[in-house]
């Protein structure tokens, strides 16, 4: 609720004044470092008051403010003078705001694109925005980056509060403050994704908290004081892991092979320690761990089916998908291994990523901290040879899309490496109070330095959300709006002439941008890579080139009241001669890029029949169905 607060309360009063355009102007850069500097305040403070063990009440919440604060000014402003997110509405961004005007219209778990049959994309991140748009009367693509920041804001401080119940508080404080600034530079821009991101690191030393207990298995060496068994951070983890289903299919896979990983450490390192003390027996390790697993598995499916369960009962009922090209991408950055820790683009971070490496090498055998971080980053890896070994199968792991995870899980090794290390010269040096204070003010400056470079990491993301032209017809740079600017009119001209609210009406168009602003349905997807597979892309695709091949108004007529789907209620084409063009896209992977775009012509006399009804508005024809 703080997080939730102080963000709403940043992103309302950015919004109060003009500010210049970020790609033209310095000054909400200027502005940015000011709030940054005040949220280092904020944390500074709350460390204090823990070290001094005074006001517990109060360093919790200036930390709440102070982490949910930081991202919110790196994020609201340098988008001030904008109304669109990281990205505007431009390849990837435009397909998650179609899902976010989708489920702003409906609370029902539709596809985002295809009429008639169950969203295929985890719905959960989504959902919510589109509830919390629907309840303030916002349009999904309006919603969209606020709605961004907060949820950002709030999966920040959770992950830290979680850090704080896992670790000392003042480390805690320092971790999440260090994550939560590498999140929001390298995955913010995927929003949907970045709130499992900041949380992964500390989930995953939950999972290693309930599978690795040696006390309680009977090792030798080990305490044997009571405690709860480690359930609790079994059903945690079991509801980050479901969580993760609920939210982006590629992270739950991560995360269940991570703790699957785990679990098989933890077996072996436990299996060699009851053996050097003379008992080889695994079946009592197997009684202990299978359950453990088993109860994970059963909470991650729970809230799995919670938004899982009407595209598998769809697909029981009534058929298999007949494509899916999800996994057809392969970029650079994901046929190399991935080394954060060299990386000398961003010499701050990767000095903290080395100093990470370091740590989790030499704490390996004796700090639990360590080996789960450790054996996270180790997963991140095996699942990158993985990736590019499928690549010869023809598909990918997405690998790639892992990075921010692996910098996330070396800069808090890096934290932990910075402090232990602190301590430990400062115990080497008798009188340790001026060296502890050097330390910490080095931390804060290098911090600061770091978080000053963000923005520069998220410039071509901020450029595009100014360039591109939002749902009003606006551009953010005050330069000439593009095409979308048309959109309003011919939302006006469909809605007046179909007679039927938008959610009824489907449309064929190439400039799938316009669904992104209104909740129509649309006959094709962007590209195969974003269509639910029980759409059938590559078919649906056919079937327009036949389309456009008719040779007279009532030989396209019949074939469309024939089709397979549902078809069009309405066209937006763009005018070429006599010609009424669409620009489709197909699978073309392995090649990178993995898209190939095509044009599909149709002749404007097709349309030339009482059947049709033509609109031209601006460089779109609009053509509805009688």
């Amino acid at each position: 609720m703080v997080a939730a607060v102080v963000a709403t309360i940043g992103l309302v009063a950015v919004s109060q004044v003009r500010w210049p355009a970020f790609n033209a102007s310095n000054v909400t850069r200027a502005l940015t470092t000011v709030g940054q500097v005040g949220a280092a305040v904020l944390l500074i403070a709350a460390v204090v008051l823990i070290r001094a063990r005074r006001l517990p009440w109060l360093s919790k919440l200036l930390t709440w403010a102070g982490i949910s604060g930081f991202v919110t000014v790196t994020l609201a402003m340098p988008l001030g003078a904008t109304k669109l997110y990281l990205g505007g509405i431009s390849v990837d961004q435009m397909f998650r705001t179609e899902y976010l005007t989708r489920l702003t219209d409906t609370a029902g778990l539709h596809d985002m694109t295809y009429a008639d049959i169950p969203a295929y994309y985890p719905a959960g991140w989504f959902w919510i925005g589109g509830r919390v748009a629907n309840l303030l009367g916002m349009s999904g693509w309006e919603a969209f980056k606020p709605y961004a920041i907060v949820s950002l804001a709030v999966a920040s401080v959770l992950a830290t509060v979680l850090w704080s119940k896992l670790i000392r508080a003042e480390w805690a404080v320092a971790v999440g403050a260090a994550t939560t600034a590498v999140m929001v530079a390298y995955a913010a821009a995927e929003a949907y994704s970045a709130v499992l991101v900041i949380g992964f690191a500390p989930a995953m030393m939950l999972a290693w908290g309930a599978l690795y207990r040696p006390e309680e298995y009977g090792v030798a060496g080990t305490a044997s004081r009571p405690t709860a068994g480690g359930w609790g951070a079994v059903i945690g983890t079991g509801l980050f892991a479901g969580i993760s289903a609920m939210f982006y299919t590629l992270f739950f896979a991560v995360t269940v092979f991570t703790i699957v990983l785990m679990a098989v450490v933890a077996f072996t390192m436990m299996w060699r320690a009851r053996r050097a003390e003379g008992s080889g027996s695994v079946s009592g390790l197997l009684r202990a761990l299978l359950p453990r697993l088993i109860v994970m598995g059963a909470v991650a499916a729970v809230c799995a089916l919670v938004t899982w369960a009407p595209y598998l009962w769809f697909t029981l009922r009534n058929h298999r998908p007949t494509s899916n090209t999800a996994l057809h991408y392969l970029p650079e950055s994901g046929s190399q291994l991935s080394f954060p820790m060299f990386d000398f683009s961003t010499p701050l971070l990767g000095a903290l990523c080395l100093l990470g490496t370091g740590w989790l090498v030499l704490r390996a055998g004796n700090s639990r901290r360590a080996q789960a971080l450790g054996i996270s980053v180790i997963a991140i890896y095996l699942w990158s040879l993985a990736s590019m070994l499928l690549s010869a199968a023809g598909t990918t792991g997405l690998a790639f899309r892992l990075d921010p995870i692996l910098r996330m899980l070396l800069a808090a090794a890096g934290v932990f490496g910075f402090a232990e290390g602190a301590r430990a010269i400062g115990r080497t040096i008798g009188d340790s109070r001026p060296f502890r204070a050097a330390a910490a003010a080095i931390a804060v400056i290098g911090a600061l330095a770091y978080t000053q470079t963000i923005p520069g990491v998220l410039n071509p993301e901020i450029t595009t959300a100014y360039t591109d032209t939002d749902g009003a017809g606006v551009r953010a740079d005050q330069r000439e709006p593009s095409a979308v600017s048309y959109y309003a009119r011919i939302d006006k001209a469909l809605t007046e002439q179909t007679g039927r609210p938008r959610d009824r009406t489907v449309v064929l168009t190439a400039d799938t941008s316009f669904l992104s602003y209104y909740p129509y349905y649309g006959f094709q997807a962007l590209t195969s890579h974003y269509a639910n597979p029980l759409g059938d892309f590559p078919a649906r695709s056919a079937e327009i080139t036949r389309w456009s091949k008719a040779k007279t108004p009532a030989e396209l007529i019949h074939a469309l009241d024939t089709s397979a789907w549902r078809a069009p209620d309405a066209f937006v084409f763009r005018r070429d001669g006599d010609n009424l063009t669409l620009r489709l896209s197909e699978d073309v992977y392995p090649n990178d890029p993995n898209v190939r775009r095509y044009s599909v012509g149709f002749a404007s006399s097709l349309f030339a029949d009482p059947h049709f009804r033509v609109t031209e508005i601006g460089p779109f024809t609009l053509i509805v169905r009688r």
